[in-house]
């Protein structure tokens, strides 16, 4: 899943620093560490940084004033806070100051690879945002709700547009009907998560080309949906 993508690890303990670093780019990641907010800021000044694993006890500026100024500057860069706090009310504080998750010390390093995947699989990349995708024959533009199928616009709904735009951006990703009612309708969705199959099924009819297309939705049984790009490779439907 690296594939490029840059984690700024910030922590005071060079222990944590390294043990995390290894464990993150086992999985293919680049990492930049830092251990103070400061510096951490800089860092995210002068490089592309795709997910922040960061402390809240750090010297001088704690992490809860990093993520603070963070998102002063209107950054959209994911948060995975790291603490050995443990009240409630203190999570809340970090979440309400624009954190994405939390990870109580002492932890299982794989448990926080497991959460950095699962963020990244929720938040497309901020230099993508907005940008339309673009596979042979087929263009998604998010911004103008338009999906564009050999040349010509096809009618969809808004939220037709979210769905396959949410799964096109991670192509290969599987995710379950609550994976995806939870990133695309928001916590607050209390319907029936079969909506979601008769969405998928009106994307799908929507999307069947004449002619073969080396894209497609692909149903994997029991677990939920995903976008498969193949490239060289034709398929009849999608």
């Amino acid at each position: 899943m690296g594939n490029g993508i840059k984690i700024l690890i910030v922590d005071d303990d060079p222990r944590v620093c390294e043990i995390l670093s290894l464990y993150m780019q086992k999985e293919g990641f680049q990492v930049i560490t830092s251990q103070n907010g400061e510096k951490a800021l800089e860092i995210v000044d002068q490089e592309p940084i795709d997910l922040i694993i960061l402390d809240i006890m750090l010297p001088q500026m704690d992490g809860w004033e990093v993520c603070r100024v963070l998102r002063n500057k209107n950054s959209q860069i994911p948060v995975l806070m790291l603490t050995a706090k443990t009240e409630d009310y203190e999570k809340i504080i970090g979440l309400d100051l624009g954190a994405d998750d939390y990870v109580e010390k002492p932890f299982n390093p794989v448990e926080i690879v497991s959460r950095v995947k699962a963020i990244l699989r929720r938040v497309a990349p901020s230099q993508e945002k907005g940008k339309p995708i673009s596979f042979p024959g087929l263009e998604i533009n998010t911004e103008q709700y338009q999906v564009i199928l050999e040349g010509k616009p096809v009618e969809m709904t808004p939220r037709e547009v979210e769905i396959l735009s949410y799964l096109a951006r991670r192509p290969g990703l599987v995710f379950s009907r609550e994976q995806l009612i939870k990133d695309i309708w928001g916590y607050e969705y209390t319907g029936d998560n079969r909506n979601i199959d008769v969405h998928i099924k009106h994307i799908r009819d929507k999307l069947r080309a004449k002619g073969n297309q080396p894209w497609r939705l692909e149903t994997v049984w029991g677990v939920g949906y995903r976008f498969v790009f193949e490239p060289g490779r034709e398929r009849e439907n999608c």
